[in-house]
């Protein structure tokens, strides 16, 4: 069952009967713009009560300053004039959050069971406060107690040593995790013997590295702002910038004030995406701000594949009418391979398909498609819309397809930019968070340390699920991040964990993985982004590596939340001695005092980080070189790959709906700060589905009737979320919306994207049954 969410001082259970949910629920109309004098309002109503005035005005002063704390909400880029207040609503919220002056005690859990805990909402666990000090529940106990960090550590080790195979652990992060701690928890787990290192990045971009690797060389994006700014027109694909980056929208109103255009596609109509009031222009104050998208594609969820393909057939046929005017001949015989197979493929593209499967018009594709001719500089923009539908792979490579047929890869104002959440999800995965990185690699750790690694592919966050249901993991070390509320299928997701002998969680607050552990559980308790981080040779700081794979420092200003908090460079480091003993050559004593030592060996292995220290004193730190950016392609051709990519679509049977997880705008990754989306008008709750009116009467549904989602798979087994009032909304014919990690219980754990294992939490086929009241 789907645990309801509790108010801010809730102290009861959080299963609460349904009608006294409904009687919070208010809904309004959805909003036509976004940010705006009440996006400070809001921004400055949550960060005054949590964090207090001073260290307000500390974090926020500071956030995303060149000296100063890289915002952890999100991996958008920093300009290069920066504003005094450059950040965002949602990152002052979650800075905000992270300054909070409440504090979970000892006290705190000797008042709570865990059992108790569990009953509580995400949003209340999350309001209590930071954690404080390490906390061990016990076998067979119903409380956790304080211990100290010697024996919190040496337990851990002793459990380590302990397993039959090091492949028994796994070592799960976040993108909040900073290089320094990302370089060293996949240096520790590689030095146990185990590459088990699954990573938020399974769940929502690893479709995007797939397809670009598959096709460019490089999983990453290859654009900068500066690109941004200067492009003909922009895509955005399957993404909510108003509330999921809102420092894009001021990049956006850039492109449209430099006379570009944007074109949107998604599901839900999103305001961000209508018109954007920039709270630090006058036009943005008192005006009516700047329009965003001039054209809009209200796409049903997976339709994104079969757009561009025939976006790329018609930009063959426009070829055809005019040759040497449309596709850039020299770039396609100079750097790519596979074109002649692809323009057959694309004659074979029927517009009865592409129409039932996108629930687009001949006219408006047509409308896109003269914008496209129109155009010499183009980006394509995106996100999760994309990367979790079974067929994420395909469409991002169709996309490249349709980027490399006029050029628009590898040039000023032009190329690919997937949008990543996490502010430093990419930088985890450069500094080796993957269960299959490379033997260059692999082979660089081992000249640099002089250790033994292993080559055998580990585990991503779906098989590691896996690995715990089936007893062929014991341990389970989460750094940061809240796996159990961000993994799919929840009910699966938490009986796996339960079977471990021992779950760690290395966090700043209090989430729900603390509440569903193994036969043993571990909280140790972290320094925060926000936080001075002062070790033996003085006060450190960390780097992150942003979507547009540009890296900068980030340095905490606020006094920690408590004496009794270690970082997690210094966490991961005594863990590691401990468990590989004083003679293990890794200098982890050293990374430990001084974090420029763990960046002097970054840079003796990963190419691009070279001079690390020294490139890191410069205003605004380094981009890493792309290959792609000097038109060369480390594909194993030797050049940008076209690729053929069978059309596929969604089908819901007939009284069903496909549904896609989505964040409300009070929300940061699993954690909600509020009940309310006020963008989409809905306030005072999370329990909604979002359908269209047309499809409500089809199901013989009407608005704020009471509904229990089902999804149906192939198992046959039934995943439920109950008690869901419906939202009639202007979504896409045949679609669905609702919140996640509500929803994530209806997505099977073996519903995943072909190639990249991600699940698909945007393609999820539901039904909605009816309940009393």
């Amino acid at each position: 069952m789907a645990t309801p969410d509790a108010s801010p001082d809730a102290s009861s259970p959080a299963e609460a009967p349904l009608p006294a949910l409904e009687e919070k629920l208010k809904v309004g109309e959805p909003k036509e713009w976004a940010a705006g004098v009440p996006a400070v309002a809001h921004a400055m109503e949550y960060a005054l009560p949590t964090a207090g005035p001073k260290r307000t005005a500390l974090t926020l002063l500071n956030l995303n300053q060149v000296d100063g704390i890289d915002c952890p909400g999100c991996a958008w880029p920093e300009p290069g004039h920066r504003t005094t207040n450059e950040y965002c609503e949602n990152g002052a919220k979650h800075v905000s959050d992270e300054a909070t002056t409440k504090r979970v005690t000892r006290e705190f859990f000797a008042r709570h069971s865990v059992a108790e805990l569990a009953t509580q909402s995400d949003m209340w666990l999350n309001q209590q406060g930071r954690l404080t000090e390490p906390m061990v529940l016990r076998p067979g106990a119903t409380h956790y107690e304080p211990l100290g960090w010697d024996e919190a550590l040496g337990l851990l080790a002793d459990e380590m040593r302990g397993l039959a195979s090091p492949d028994e652990a796994i070592f799960y992060t976040s993108g909040r995790l900073s290089n320094e701690g990302a370089f060293v928890l996949q240096l520790l787990a590689r030095s146990f013997g185990t590459n088990n290192l699954p990573d938020c990045s399974n769940m929502c971009h690893e479709s995007s590295g797939a397809g670009l690797g598959e096709t460019l060389g490089v999983g990453k994006g290859t654009v900068t702002l500066d690109d941004i700014y200067e492009a003909d027109l922009i895509f955005v694909v399957g993404q909510n910038p108003g509330t999921n980056h809102p420092r894009m929208l001021t990049a956006l109103e850039h492109t449209k004030r430099n006379g570009g255009r944007i074109v949107a596609v998604n599901p839900l109509p999103e305001a961000g995406l209508k018109r954007f009031k920039n709270p630090q222009k006058p036009r943005g104050v008192i005006g009516r701000g700047t329009a965003i998208a001039d054209h809009f594609l209200k796409i049903r969820p997976g339709g994104d594949l079969a757009l561009f393909q025939m976006l790329n057939r018609l930009l063959l046929e426009a070829e055809d009418a005019a040759p040497g005017t449309v596709l850039d001949r020299q770039f396609l015989d100079e750097h790519t391979i596979g074109l002649a197979e692809l323009q057959a493929h694309l004659r074979e593209v029927e517009w009865d398909d592409v129409l039932a499967a996108t629930g687009l018009t001949r006219e408006e594709i047509e409308q896109t498609l003269a914008m496209v001719l129109e155009s010499k500089k183009i980006i394509v923009c995106w996100a999760m819309g994309l990367t979790q539908h079974k067929h994420g792979v395909p469409t991002i490579r169709e996309i490249v397809n349709f980027l490399l047929l006029r050029g628009n890869i590898g040039r000023p104002g032009a190329g690919v930019c997937p949008v990543r959440g996490h502010s430093n999800v990419q930088g985890d995965r450069t500094m080796g968070i993957w269960e299959q990185m490379p033997e260059w690699f692999l082979s660089a750790l081992e000249h640099e340390f002089a250790i033994d690694v292993p080559r055998e592919h580990g585990v991503d966050s779906v098989d590691a699920v896996r690995a715990m249901a089936d007893g062929r993991a014991r341990i389970f070390v989460g750094v940061a991040g809240n796996f159990v509320r961000a993994m799919s299928d929840s009910d699966v997701t938490e009986e796996a964990l339960r079977k471990l002998d021992l779950t760690v969680q290395i966090s700043t607050k209090l989430n729900r993985s603390h509440t569903v552990t193994g036969t043993t559980a571990l909280i140790l308790p972290t320094l925060g982004r926000s936080d001075r981080d002062v070790q033996e040779s003085g006060e450190q700081e960390v780097t992150v590596e942003d979507s547009m794979s540009q890296v900068h420092a980030s340095r905490g200003r606020l006094e920690p939340a408590s004496e009794h908090l270690l970082s997690e460079v210094a966490i991961l480091c005594r863990l590691a001695r401990l468990v590989l003993g004083p003679e293990h050559p890794v200098p982890w004593e050293d990374f430990t005092r001084d974090y420029g030592r763990i960046r002097e060996s970054v840079a003796r292995v990963v190419p691009g980080f070279e001079r690390f220290n020294e490139r890191l004193a410069e205003p605004g730190g380094f981009r890493l070189p792309s290959p792609v950016d000097e038109r060369r392609w480390t594909t194993p051709q030797g050049k940008a790959v076209l690729t053929c990519n069978p059309m596929e679509t969604i089908e819901a049977p007939e009284g069903h709906l496909v549904l896609q997880s989505l964040r409300s705008h009070d929300q940061w990754n699993t954690i909600p700060y509020a009940l309310d989306d006020r963008y989409r008008g809905i306030h005072g709750g999370r329990h909604v589905v979002l359908v269209n009116p047309d499809d409500l009467a089809q199901l013989g549904l009407a608005d704020r009737d009471l509904v229990d989602l089902v999804s149906v798979w192939t198992d046959g087994r039934e995943r439920r979320a109950e008690g869901f009032r419906v939202v009639a909304y202007p979504a896409a014919r045949g679609s669905a919306a609702s919140y996640y990690p509500e929803t994530n219980v209806l997505v099977p754990l073996d519903s995943v994207a072909d190639v990249s294992n991600t699940p698909t939490s945007k393609g999820v086929i539901v039904r909605l049954e009816k309940r009393a009241g």
